[in-house]
């Protein structure tokens, strides 16, 4: 019986598990097929729209994409503003979240200040998006591939703050010591000691401030017209007049969601470590 029971549950489990993947994959699927149908088998294949038995695939949506300039423009546009935010949030978040970490502020205590860091992060885009709008028309900064990325580095700076200061508050400080005392300084320590080992969590924490810029849409949406587009930009503008022009999305879509994809894949084993950081104990 009680194997019956076992036996039971591990169906059940592997049937959930089945439907979570499922659920999960299936927008990735949608993308794949829907970017290789025409036009016209968008509406009329039904169902989940098998390869070679529904419709025949074809590559004409993705070579009308890649020749659109607008679009080869969004995908560099979207990697030069992730790349370098990431960059410059994980450097700054780096150095704020040591300090934070290894010394402590009295007028402002250090939890305050985490505090303050945590609700910028979780401050919705929307409610400062008009007065980031003025402030860029008034400084001439619309349109402008620098304004975005100060905006991606602005609101990804807390997230690297707060990762890194609850990181280096679990390396020993002992270790810094010791290399003071064998003639380092603290910069020296910092850089020779506390920086290698915390590898992992730099990486880490590059990668999701990477993706957060990736997929930014508010930002590119008030301050982009012409020469600032982003590919959320240019997903969002994909339908004219007869409507939406779902083939075009589903191969935006892809052209999005691969390259960070690949990226997290690469660096998976690195990205774990850094997020699970000090959370076992021996």
């Amino acid at each position: 019986m009680k194997k019956k029971r076992w036996l039971g549950k591990r169906i059940l489990l592997g049937i959930a598990i089945a439907l979570c993947i499922a659920w999960a994959t299936f927008p990735f699927y949608w993308a794949i097929t829907t970017s290789l149908r025409k036009p016209a088998e968008t509406f009329t294949v039904a169902g989940l729209a098998i390869p070679f038995l529904q419709f025949k695939p074809t590559l004409e949506n993705w070579a009308a994409e890649l020749k659109v300039p607008e679009n080869l423009k969004a995908v560099k546009n979207s990697a030069i503003i992730a790349v370098t935010s990431a960059i410059l949030a994980t450097m700054l978040g780096t150095m704020a979240g040591y300090g934070l970490a290894r010394f402590q502020f009295y007028k402002i205590k250090n939890p305050d200040i985490t505090i303050w860091f945590l609700s910028q992060r979780v401050l919705p885009p929307v409610v400062v998006a008009i007065p980031f709008f003025l402030l860029a028309r008034q400084f001439n900064a619309l349109d402008k591939v620098s304004t975005l990325i100060v905006l991606n580095t602005t609101f990804n700076l807390p997230f690297a703050v707060i990762i890194m200061s609850q990181l280096f508050k679990e390396l020993p400080i002992e270790l810094e010591q010791a290399a003071m005392v064998d003639g380092y300084s603290r910069i020296g320590a910092f850089f020779k000691v506390a920086l290698p080992l915390s590898a992992p969590g730099l990486v880490a924490t590059g990668i999701i401030c990477l993706a957060f810029a990736w997929n930014e849409f508010m930002f590119a949406l008030i301050i982009a017209q012409r020469n600032a587009i982003t590919l959320p930009y240019i997903i969002s503008g994909a339908s004219d007049t007869r409507g939406i022009q779902f083939w075009f999305i589903a191969t935006r879509a892809l052209m999005a969601m691969v390259p960070p994809t690949i990226l997290a894949l690469t660096v998976q084993k690195f990205i774990v470590r850094g997020l699970t950081f000090g959370a076992v104990k021996g």
